[in-house]
């Protein structure tokens, strides 16, 4: 498959949808990633571990239980019989599935500095995925526009990543001159369910999405025994902060309101609304065995990749 090369003037989208070239870029930022975590690079017959790789099936030794390790792998029976906690190590998964799921539904399309939340979970999928073709990994989509739920099999070629771009451009495109659509029964828990199904065991899952619909989560319970699944909230700051003092106004649903951000209680209430939103978000990770990261939009995406 090939793409016209797009021309720099005609590829400004000022932060309000993705090109396709714009995706590409994204490879540049993997060094900057590897310096800060020099852990992540790892081939199919390496022997560097990788983020990526998480938990194998070959029992590789039994050790004296550390903090951070998997209550799960506890070896109860060496345990029992040393009277101390050991903890089973397994070797490294190779050929790793790696799944991202993108919301690109009309709620991602909301911004007030740099670019919409949509563009910028849109520049994760395509680190995430250049990071999934370094490793060897098979790299898979779950592109949810709120009209329609695509699926990309994982794959491990450039080929099939450039098609993944390709149709991320497209839907976030789309997504903006169809904004204006109903959208009161949009979220991700058809995506969710759909991968129930189509996901293989120790498969690692991210889902980039502002998490509107945390009940949509449950739908991933039922994933957390067989995967290794991030939850990438994406935000941007005017969710986390209050606008400054000032009267306001703002309409939804054809709906219109005049607020003041002066009083203080104003401000104490904007602030514990995103926080309680968030807390919940990590309380279910917590709960489930999920992984949890937040990213602002404003700020350097490859900078706030912890995790990686």
């Amino acid at each position: 498959m090939f793409f016209k090369k797009e021309n720099t003037s005609e590829n400004k989208t000022n932060g309000l949808y993705v090109s396709v070239s714009e995706l590409i870029e994204q490879k540049k930022y993997l060094p900057y990633i590897k310096r800060r975590h020099n852990h992540i690079t790892s081939d199919k017959v390496g022997d560097i571990r990788s983020a990526f790789k998480g938990r194998g099936m070959e029992l590789e030794e039994v050790r004296a239980y550390g903090f951070g390790d998997d209550v799960r792998d506890i070896d109860w029976r060496v345990t029992a019989r040393k009277n101390d906690t050991y903890t089973k190590v397994f070797s490294e998964e190779k050929d790793r599935e790696v799944y991202v799921i993108l919301d690109l539904s009309p709620y991602m399309l909301f911004g007030t500095k740099k670019e919409l939340k949509s563009v910028a979970a849109a520049k994760l999928a395509a680190l995430l995925g250049w990071q999934s073709l370094t490793n060897k990994d098979r790299f898979g989509l779950i592109l949810c526009t709120g009209k329609e739920t695509k699926v990309f099999k994982p794959q491990s070629n450039q080929k099939n990543l450039m098609a993944i771009f390709n149709a991320i451009s497209e839907a976030s495109l789309d997504a903006i001159q169809s904004a204006k659509e109903d959208t009161s029964n949009v979220n991700i828990t058809e995506s969710l369910q759909l991968l129930r199904f189509a996901i293989k065991s120790h498969a690692t899952l991210f889902i980039l999405s502002d998490f509107k619909y945390i009940t949509a989560l449950k739908a991933l319970v039922a994933l957390t025994k067989r995967c290794q699944i991030y939850c990438i909230d994406i935000y941007d700051v005017i969710e986390e902060v209050p606008p400054q003092s000032g009267e306001y106004s703002a309409e939804y649903n054809g709906e219109k309101l005049v607020f003041d951000s002066s009083p203080e209680t104003f401000k104490r209430a904007y602030y514990y609304y995103f926080a309680d939103k968030r807390k919940n978000m990590e309380n279910f990770c917590k709960r489930f065995g999920c992984h949890y990261l937040n990213i602002r939009t404003d700020r350097p995406l490859y900078k706030q990749l912890k995790i990686l």
